[in-house]
C-alpha cells in the first residue's frame, strides 16, 4: 500500500495523456508547415539584386536588366564569381572557390532569396524596392 495514501497512476489515465500530447504536437507541426507554405507560396518577387562582400555593400543591380557581373575578391582580385543576371532571376554561373556550391545554387528571385560564397565572403540577396516603399502597418 502507498504510505501516503495517493491513488497510483493507472495505464488507462497514462495511456490518455500520451494521447493527448501526441495530438498536440501533432497540431503545432501541422500550424508551423501550413505557416511555412504560405510564407513560401506567396513570396513577392524582387526586383534588385544587393551584393555584399564581406559585409560591405558591393553593388545593386536590377533583375529587369540582362547583365553580367564578374565579382573579384581577395588581396589581388584574384578570387572571381561571375553573377549572371537574366530574365528576371539571378544566379553565380562560375566561381573560382573549391566548393562551388555558389555556382551549383538554383537561380534566385523572389525577396529574401541569397546566394552565399562562403570562402569568398559574398553574399548576393534579392531585395524588392516596392515593399520597402509600403507602410509596415496592419489596417
Amino acid at each position: 500500500m502507498n504510505q501516503n495514501n495517493q491513488a497510483m497512476p493507472t495505464a488507462k489515465s497514462g495511456g490518455r495523456r500520451f494521447r493527448n500530447d501526441v495530438i498536440l504536437i501533432a497540431a503545432l507541426l501541422a500550424i508551423v508547415a501550413l505557416a511555412g507554405l504560405f510564407v513560401f507560396l506567396f513570396r513577392q518577387p524582387g526586383d534588385t539584386v544587393v551584393v555584399t562582400i564581406d559585409g560591405e555593400h558591393f553593388a545593386t543591380y536590377s533583375l529587369n536588366e540582362n547583365v553580367t557581373v564578374p565579382i573579384h575578391t581577395g588581396e589581388d582580385g584574384e578570387q572571381l564569381n561571375l553573377l549572371i543576371i537574366q530574365d528576371g532571376q539571378a544566379y553565380v554561373q562560375k566561381a573560382s572557390c573549391p566548393d562551388g556550391i555558389c555556382a551549383a545554387h538554383r537561380p534566385i528571385k523572389r525577396e529574401g532569396e541569397s546566394i552565399v560564397c562562403l570562402p569568398h565572403r559574398v553574399v548576393i540577396t534579392v531585395h524588392s524596392t516596392s515593399a520597402q516603399d509600403e507602410p509596415d502597418i496592419v489596417t
